[in-house]
């Protein structure tokens, strides 16, 4: 009966158990590979063939059967021990071939050299291997005298003496080999340490002045930030009770927010040297010199931690440092389960009511693991590219960063502590001695970035960055506290309860904008001839902040009194429904792609939003239609168009995402898996025609007509807000708030708009600029001019409007 014969798979499976096996369990030997079996083999073959060709090259005439065969001959021919050794080579490998394949060959050897091995196993392994590759040594020594015997023409021993001789002869022309391969090498050296240099600043402890004192508004991180800082200066502390002091700190959050300036007062405050590494210092022209800067940077931050006792680096853009294409999704230090980030709003760093629960947490370990699975995509879009990033580039060797870059940092930040220095991993080894151990080099890592979803995951593994800090954007105590700061080094006339109100105009505002608010604000000031900042330079100042400078372009003027009703609708309707935000700047001032917009702030900060606030914002997005289309007999324009994308991304979100419509399920679950949003993204251009988009439009329509309702009722108010702003361009929210109080404000008065005699001029207005709609060519149309200043008493109706009050009392009554 013959046996199947096995399949390479087989054999491969057979030999991988095998290889599992301890030494004491086998039955067969150990099988060898390839190129162990024929090294020797081939090697001794070699060496035959270099033999007979040298002496071939001797003497012209003979061949090569010829040459062969004065090398076998028993009385001359050195080549005959190479085939000695080559017939014991070929004995050997068939000993190991059957004890490989053979159990009784096996034991029989095994019973046969048990004392040998008994003998050589009573010795260290370390001993053992000394021996074996003395004994390699030992035999290449002999081939090599061999074949110098035959060179030289005379015994194997003398030929071995005679190349000392030879090699000093031809040390000059050795010599002038090696300077100019030395030249060569030195040039490819001098060029890499020359790109290698350059990104790297160092500053000496009494270089860095800033404290976190002069950190405003980020209370909560310095706080922690300074629980590292006695890490540092006291590090027995904490080792002493084992633990080991954190070396890696990531400062998170928006620009601008002061991620820079707390690094630098970390430095400050511990005294250590601060190196300063610069984004761009790893992209480079040539793959390896990354890795060599790396290298370089971090032996100069172990040189300066045992010289100081701890350095401070700090990495700025660390995004740009650290992305190897594969992003995670999340912020760091929050594991969270996001399979929609269109149902999230603007995000955390936003610090906007869109703020979730963590809707994950509660859930059971294998509920997490079948959404996980769901939400990972399958190609995920790459996000920002870090220099890091390793692309093959179509240059050769040209490229930027990449090729192990990373790698070498993730290395030094946390890898193996082998020895340093050249003595003690050398010289002491070479000796015998066993190298010292490496200090304990106090080195903080700080890296800040805006963006850390695209940091490498194990670039943010603990031991290499153990503490995440983020770095939002100051709350109103810390916008207020960080306004004192800079208007401190300024000289100015603002009271406590401005500054408090200023606070209060700013949300979401960063140490860098505040900043840069003052510094207008003192520009305002010098440009009147001042050198002391008012409060209607500060309103002056983020004015042309908010709407930017004028872009010399006007509009004709029956344009100019749509655009003005235009945003009067979304003034007057933000104004009497969003109860929770007030009008910060109304303007029909052109500016890039906007002919002018309203911006509300809100009163206070929160982080959740309601139903009846959506709606709010949706019924202020789509006055600006509602209001179009009762002031122009049904016509609108395309300036609406933003507005209705708005209103309906917010609707789609009630109805499909927020539980705020009849349905309770959330389309978030269903989503394309790289959290695309089917109107936002594009991926779904018919989701108006499906059950969700109809609830939605449904919605859009109701709200539409509750706006209606309310313009109508506003109409006087609309048409005065119109009529202000085509006269001033730029209104504050107060001038707003007087227009619809009927009183005077900083800028406006609006007591006149409740003359009912200018009040009807506004409406002769109205109907002139709105005949001239049907007209080819535009005619002059003069905005009308208020009446002059009077008393209040002069008007016979200067109260609030029995509407706007009522509403805005309902409003307030409101929970």
């Amino acid at each position: 009966m013959s046996w199947p014969a096995k399949t390479p798979d087989q054999r491969s499976r057979r030999r991988r158990r095998e290889d599992t096996l301890r030494d004491s369990e086998r039955v067969t030997r150990r099988p060898l590979v390839f190129w162990d079996r024929a090294k020797f083999i081939v090697l001794i073959v070699v060496a035959w063939f270099l033999i007979v060709w040298y002496q071939m090259a001797n003497d012209p005439v003979l061949g090569f059967a010829d040459g062969a065969r004065q090398q076998l001959q028993v009385g001359s021919g050195a080549g005959r021990w190479l085939v000695l050794l080559l017939g014991l080579e070929v004995i050997r490998q068939l000993y190991f071939l059957m004890t490989e394949h053979s159990r009784h060959a096996y034991r029989a050897s095994s019973g046969l050299f048990a004392g040998s091995e008994r003998l050589t196993h009573r010795a260290s392994d370390f001993t053992r291997f000394r021996m074996s590759r003395a004994f390699k040594w030992l035999v290449l020594i002999a081939i090599l005298a061999v074949i110098l015997g035959v060179v030289y023409h005379t015994t194997p021993v003398n030929g071995l003496f005679m190349l000392p001789a030879t090699i000093y002869k031809l040390l000059p022309d050795l010599l002038l080999v090696l300077f100019y391969m030395v030249i060569i090498v030195a040039q490819f050296g001098m060029l890499f340490w020359f790109l290698s240099r350059g990104g790297v600043d160092t500053y000496s402890p009494g270089d860095i002045t800033t404290r976190f004192s002069d950190v405003w508004g980020q209370d909560h991180v310095v706080e922690r930030v300074q629980e590292n800082m006695l890490f540092l200066e006291d590090p027995e502390s904490i080792e002493e009770h084992g633990g080991y002091v954190p070396g890696g700190i990531l400062l998170w959050g928006p620009p601008g927010t002061g991620k820079t300036l707390m690094a630098e007062a970390i430095a400050g405050e511990t005294g250590k040297p601060y190196v300063f590494v610069d984004p761009g210092a790893f992209i480079n022209m040539f793959f390896g010199v990354g890795i060599l800067k790396v290298k370089g940077l971090f032996r100069k931050l172990r040189k300066l931690a045992v010289r100081y006792g701890g350095v401070i680096v700090f990495f700025d853009e660390a995004d740009s440092l650290g992305s190897r294409g594969g992003t995670s999704g999340t912020q760091p230090g929050v594991q969270g389960y996001r399979p929609s980030s269109a149902a999230d709003g603007p995000g955390p760093d936003a610090a906007s009511p869109f703020a979730n629960c963590h809707g994950f947490s509660y859930l059971s370990p294998q509920t997490q693991s079948v959404l996980l699975d769901s939400a990972a995509p399958a190609d995920p879009a790459p996000q920002r590219r870090g220099i890091f990033r390793q692309i093959m580039p179509a240059g050769g060797m040209m490229g930027g960063g990449g090729m192990g870059t990373l790698q070498a940092l993730l290395t030094e930040m946390s890898g193996l502590k082998k020895p340093r220095g050249f003595t003690n991993r050398v010289v002491r080894r070479t000796l015998g001695m066993k190298p010292k151990p490496p200090p304990k080099y106090r080195i903080l890592i700080v890296m800040a970035t805006n963006l850390p979803s695209a940091l490498d995951q194990a670039l943010l593994r603990p031991g290499r960055i153990d503490r995440i800090y983020h770095v939002g954007y100051p709350s109103k105590d810390g916008r207020k506290r960080t306004y004192e700061g800079y208007f401190a080094k300024v000289s100015h006339d603002l009271t406590d309860e401005q500054l408090d109100q200023l606070a209060n105009m700013t949300p979401y505002a960063t140490g860098a904008t505040m900043k840069d608010l003052v510094n207008e604000s003192l520009i305002v000031a010098l440009r009147d001839g001042r050198t002391t900042i008012s409060w209607a330079d500060v309103l002056r100042a983020k004015l042309t902040k908010s709407v930017g400078p004028a872009e010399g372009v006007d509009y004709i003027d029956r344009e100019r009194h749509a655009v003005a009703l235009h945003e009067a609708c979304h003034a007057v309707t933000s104004y009497l429904v969003q109860k929770r935000l007030q009008i910060e700047t109304a303007t029909i001032q052109k500016g890039g792609e906007t002919l002018g917009f309203v911006k509300p702030i809100p009163i206070e900060e929160q982080f959740t939003s309601w139903r009846s606030e959506f709606e709010a914002d949706i019924m202020v997005a789509i006055a600006s239609l509602v209001g179009e289309k009762m002031f122009f007999d049904g016509d609108s324009s395309s300036g609406v168009g933003s507005d209705l994308q708005k209103a309906t991304a917010i609707s789609l979100h009630m109805e499909g995402l927020w539980g705020m419509g009849s349905q309770v399920g959330s389309y978030a679950a269903t989503l394309a898996q790289h959290d695309a949003h089917p109107v936002l993204d594009g991926t779904d251009r018919n989701v108006l025609e499906t059950a969700l988009g109809k609830r939605a439009e449904a919605r859009l329509n109701t709200l539409a007509g509750r706006t209606g309702t309310l313009l109508a009722e506003n109409r006087t108010s609309v048409l005065s807000v119109g009529h202000a702003l085509e006269t001033h361009r730029t209104l504050s929210g107060q001038d707003i708030a007087a227009i619809m109080n009927r009183e005077q404000g900083p800028v406006v008065d609006g007591r006149p708009y409740g003359d009912p005699d200018f009040v009807a001029e506004l409406e002769t207005y109205h109907l002139s600029a709105m005949s001239m709609q049907s007209r080819s060519s535009s005619l002059p149309l003069p905005v009308p001019v208020r009446h002059p200043r009077r008393e209040l008493s002069a008007f016979p109706n200067t109260s609030i409007p029995k509407d706007a009050a009522e509403h805005r009392a309902e409003s307030a009554e409101e929970p």
